[in-house]
């Protein structure tokens, strides 16, 4: 046993900071009071306890092909099936691919991450060679499969039928890249068969000016009610929301990622997080692609608060942004009718957190969030 002692704990949806030591035996939390002091005393005078992160947008395969790109257009670095990384992709060999995503695991895990959701390409094969290489690494990848014939000009739909329900034998949902490279039809598939397995579907949403005004130009819709109405989970990025956007995703409670420094670094702008949170909108925050960022979400977060603040030129609470990568994925709890209005308090929230959330799924509510803590 060990305990961690007169540290400054950051616990419950809110992040609240308390005073207190936490007991741990075999990698779990027993305990959180002041009265305990078990076993291997660490003393954690002067240090903040907070839960480790979670990294929801990730193309882990990328990390084959670092800082490759730059100067180049976004579709021209990342549109499937012939972008510059899919091509990398496509020509590696598996032990390189897995060296490469086993180091970015590490890093991840020595940067405080110790869960990811990662958009894995490769089909079936890529699913299978992530887990592969995370097998004797202690972090949890949440992996969203794909498979190539659900970008065919053309698609056959009975072959998208078996290329779904092959991957989601094996992984945690489905994942397309964006509207532009699948059909309405497949996305319903998609998100449909996700549902009836309670798996998460997700895809790229809004990510720039150009696709939004394309998708209202070509189907009178802009990508976010496309990809509402389609059904999917979460959407990603988000960074140029037009019309009713934001609203229709705090109407649907749907997922929400933010990846902001892959944003800047395609010159693609900043998501508009302060209109994000008047909205009440729990966002998740993602690295996106390894070519580009690192996997730190040490970095991620500073940059996401620094940026805004200069943006905004207003105080935004580095604890709002510390809870996208921590708490925000758990906030629906407190909303859920299941839960009994006197366990709603940050105690009995630690007891969830502290029993890795080892709810009844047939309480459960099927949305965005629980499938995630589902998973987790």
């Amino acid at each position: 046993m060990i305990t961690i002692a007169n540290g400054t704990i950051l616990g419950g949806t809110e992040l609240e900071p308390i005073k207190s030591n936490i007991l741990i035996d075999d990698g779990k939390i027993l305990e959180i009071s002041n009265e305990i002091a078990e076993g291997e005393i660490i003393d954690a005078t002067g240090c903040i306890v907070c839960p480790s992160f979670l990294n929801a947008h990730t193309h882990i395969g990328d990390s084959i092909i670092k800082d490759e790109g730059d100067g180049k257009t976004i579709e021209e670095i990342v549109k499937p099936p012939n972008g510059l990384k899919h091509l990398a992709l496509s020509s590696s060999s598996d032990d390189d691919l897995k060296t490469a995503m086993e180091n970015s695991m590490w890093e991840m895990l020595k940067t405080g991450t110790t869960h990811f959701i990662d958009y894995r390409e490769g089909g079936l094969k890529g699913v299978k060679l992530l887990k592969k290489a995370s097998k004797n690494i202690p972090i949890n990848p949440i992996i969203l499969g794909r498979d190539n014939s659900f970008f065919d000009e053309d698609p056959n739909l009975s072959k998208v039928k078996i290329a779904i329900r092959k991957l989601l034998k094996h992984c945690d949902g489905i994942a397309p890249s964006g509207f532009g490279e699948i059909h309405d039809e497949v996305a319903i598939l998609i998100t449909e068969n996700c549902e009836k397995q309670g798996k998460l579907s997700s895809i790229h949403a809004g990510e720039y000016e150009k696709l939004q005004h394309d998708s209202i130009s070509e189907f009178g819709k802009t990508e976010v009610e496309r990809a509402i109405d389609c059904g999917f989970d979460q959407l990603i990025h988000v960074t140029a929301p037009i019309k009713e956007d934001l609203d229709l995703i705090a109407k649907s409670n749907r997922n929400l990622v933010l990846c902001p420094r892959s944003n800047a670094m395609f010159a693609n702008g900043f998501p508009p997080l302060f209109n994000i949170f008047k909205k009440g909108i729990k966002p998740l925050i993602g690295t996106d692609n390894i070519m580009i960022n690192s996997p730190n979400m040490f970095r991620e977060l500073e940059y996401t608060l620094k940026a805004m603040r200069a943006l905004y030129k207003n105080f935004i609470d580095p604890k709002e942004v510390l809870k996208m990568s921590t708490s925000n994925p758990c906030y629906f709890y407190k909303k859920m009718n299941h839960v009994n209005k006197n366990d709603t308090n940050d105690d009995n929230f630690n007891n969830l957190i502290k029993n890795n959330l080892n709810i009844n799924k047939s309480v459960i509510e099927e949305n965005s969030y629980s499938k995630i803590i589902k998973t987790l």
